[in-house]
């Protein structure tokens, strides 16, 4: 199996000195890559450079991005090589940008580091490009899995958020985490609700899940 995980937390910067991310160390991504190396696979893991796990990676490939724009890139470079089984997209990515910031009178600022003699400043935040919804169209016949972390609502709604994803994504499978799910994961595909208690659980049902693929066992 040639497969790409990836894993850890992109970032948009606010000037050159600071930046908005999210709170995602890595620990899942290069946990299901060390597992699928031990598969005998063949990794490739597209790893955030704010990722704080200090855990050893055993991807036979490891690769940093900054963005989400940076990883679209590097994504579609690796699908121009073509060869690739799967696609595991647990990256904690951006859902929004700055796409300005302005001082206390509503002017707009720009500074390659801005100053706290500026005052109060506000950012305006812009909704960051998705890179889930691209992967159909760069990796076209592989098993693409998503990931849906949801902290608010019902466990019914998180199963909700989950299924649209794989509706309005094209991807094969979704897995489930957070709080409004529970403890564990709820690995979704058509047909198939699969629960894993823990990341051991889970890398050991997707690495089953993707070797019994009818298209990979042709």
């Amino acid at each position: 199996m040639n497969v790409v995980v990836t894993c850890g937390p992109s970032y948009e910067p606010i000037d050159q000195a600071r930046r908005v991310t999210n709170f995602s160390a890595g620990r899942l991504g290069i946990a299901l890559s060390n597992a699928f190396v031990a598969r005998g696979w063949q990794v490739t893991c597209l790893k955030g450079e704010q990722a704080t796990c200090a855990d050893p990676l055993h991807a036979q490939r490891v690769l940093p991005f900054s963005t989400n724009d940076d990883l679209t890139a590097k994504l579609a470079r690796l699908a121009a090589e073509g060869g690739w089984n799967a696609v595991f997209h647990a990256a904690a990515l951006c859902d929004f940008r700055v796409e300005r910031v302005l001082g206390e009178n509503g002017a707009v600022l720009d500074s390659p580091k801005f100053s706290t003699r500026d005052g109060r400043l506000n950012l305006v935040l812009a909704p960051a490009v998705k890179v889930l919804p691209q992967l159909r169209g760069l990796f076209p016949v592989a098993r693409i899995v998503g990931w849906k972390y949801e902290l608010a609502g019902t466990r019914a709604n998180a199963f909700e958020q989950a299924w649209a994803q794989l509706a309005n994504c094209q991807t094969d499978a979704c897995v489930l985490n957070g709080a409004a799910y529970g403890n564990g994961f709820a690995f979704c595909c058509p047909g198939t609700v699969r629960t894993c208690a823990d990341p051991a659980a889970l890398a050991d049902w997707l690495g089953r899940w993707l070797e019994a693929a009818p298209e990979l066992r042709r």
